[in-house]
């Protein structure tokens, strides 16, 4: 017996069991008090007809003599008269009176004021009884003698006792039933629980697939679900974290493929040709740039996943981001036959940022928008400032992302188009620098027509402010 059923049995069990005893205790005793109390009352209403006889008789001896034997209940007690030495001469039973038996009540009643006294104990037989006495005085209140009521408490303590048993059966059986359900509370609790630590040992060692078996539509029941739920997150998690090693892996191995194919040719062959090496050395350097990108995107993910990664705020032109962005990757776009539509603004208010963080943003969006673009593909980039904030939109009329992947896109390592090349935590890293500018970045697409990004950066206030002072001035 441990864990659950072992703290039950010492904190409730124990409890239950304490109480139970405490509450036979003082049943006992009030049942006790209850007989022994009516015995006394009886005792005590025989005792007081006693001064309305003896007041009409001069002869103490002669009207106890004649009341012992007119008494209608000498089968349930005894009675002894007592005369003025305090030596017992008449008993109701007919056996000569013993002398050296102690008469507590009659040395009470002696001191007493009201001349009664009562006593609870055991004879010299070992016979518990009750036991009160009546001193009678005459006229000049001078103690004539006293009348002595001994009623035996067996029948009382036998009732006392078939109670007290009855009590304790009533406790036994209530520990009975306490136990049949606690049993069963216990299973209930126990047995899920066991089933929980089971799979959750599963799930620890890697197995995404166990699922716990719903018992209940409880708590027990809620946590079943949740560490379901958990097992189902993290398998996906595990899938994800497995494609995007493979992916990463992918990309990683094609630029030192070319790399690696192109410094052997040139070691081997292109010495003696200088376009070959001009050509391969560009091509090491094109490769190695992309090889530094995408290290560069997994190390900005792990800063974002430990809470590491540190912004050089400062006050910018969003615009000089975004057209130094634009610029980069239009030559790609013509080597690609596909079209960069860039409608600038005039002029946009002032925001606080990192300046190589939100050029990396758009770099990054941009760059998907002409991936999932089919050749004479269109990308159109917009910017305006709306209430208070720069709003960006980088549309395409690509492929598009199904309805079912859209709310996942965000998602570290989740990639909706496993053909395309990419690590896909791109948008991941994306989305985390633009919250880390106070600012959001949506996506809205639809499957065979396109997909358009809108990013949100707040506009800086103290700029507006400034602006307000020298128009006062």
């Amino acid at each position: 017996m441990k864990g659950i059923t072992k703290r039950w049995v010492i904190n409730t069990f124990g409890v239950i069991l304490i109480i139970l005893f405490i509450v036979i205790v003082v049943f006992a005793i009030v049942v006790q008090g209850f007989y022994y109390n009516n015995v006394y009352q009886i005792l005590n209403g025989r005792s007081t007809e006693l001064v309305n006889i003896f007041n009409t008789s001069s002869d103490f001896t002669e009207t106890a003599r004649d009341y012992v034997e007119n008494f209608p209940d000498k089968e349930y007690m005894e009675i002894m008269v007592i005369n003025s030495s305090g030596n017992v001469i008449i008993t109701s039973t007919g056996f000569a009176p013993d002398n050296n038996q102690k008469m507590p009540d009659y040395d009470l009643a002696l001191k007493d004021k009201e001349n009664f006294g009562d006593w609870h104990g055991s004879l010299s037989s070992g016979e518990n009884v009750m036991a009160v006495t009546r001193v009678i005085s005459d006229k000049n209140n001078i103690p004539s003698g006293a009348i002595r009521y001994v009623v035996s408490l067996e029948e009382a303590d036998r009732k006392i006792f078939i109670s007290i048993c009855m009590m304790c059966l009533v406790g036994l059986i209530t520990l009975f039933f306490i136990c049949v359900s606690s049993t069963y509370f216990l299973r209930s609790i126990v047995k899920p629980v066991q089933e929980i630590s089971a799979t959750a040992k599963k799930i620890a060692q890697g197995d995404f697939n166990a699922r716990i078996n719903k018992f209940y539509d409880d708590e027990i029941g809620d946590l079943c679900d949740t560490i379901n739920y958990m097992a189902g997150e993290l398998g996906t998690a595990d899938k994800l974290k497995n494609d995007f090693i493979s992916s990463v892996s992918h990309e990683l191995r094609t630029p030192l493929t070319a790399i690696k194919g192109w410094a052997e040719t040139m070691q081997f062959d292109g010495c003696r040709d200088r376009k070959t090496v001009e050509k391969g050395i560009s091509i090491i350097v094109k490769e190695a740039e992309r090889l530094n990108g995408i290290v560069e995107e997994v190390l900005d993910f792990s800063r974002i996943q430990q809470d590491r990664m540190v912004l050089i705020m400062d006050k910018l032109d969003i615009l000089a981001e975004l057209d130094e962005s634009v610029y980069m990757l239009r030559e790609r776009a013509n080597t690609e036959n596909k079209h960069i539509v860039y409608d600038e603004p005039e002029i946009i208010p002032i925001v606080l940022g990192d300046r190589n963080r939100l050029r990396q943003v758009f770099i990054n969006i941009i760059d998907n928008a002409l991936k999932y673009s089919d050749a004479d593909g269109v990308v159109t980039i917009n910017a305006d400032e709306i209430d208070k904030k720069v709003v960006i939109t980088i549309a395409d009329n690509g492929c598009g992302i199904p309805a079912e992947h859209l709310p996942k896109v965000k998602q570290k390592f989740y990639k909706a188009n496993q053909t395309v090349r990419g690590s896909g935590i791109g948008l991941a890293v994306a989305d985390e620098i633009v919250k880390l500018h106070k600012g959001t970045l949506d996506i809205d697409s639809t499957e065979g027509v396109g997909t358009t990004v809108t990013i949100k950066i707040p506009v800086l206030e103290e700029e507006k402010t400034d602006e307000t002072n020298e128009s006062g001035e």
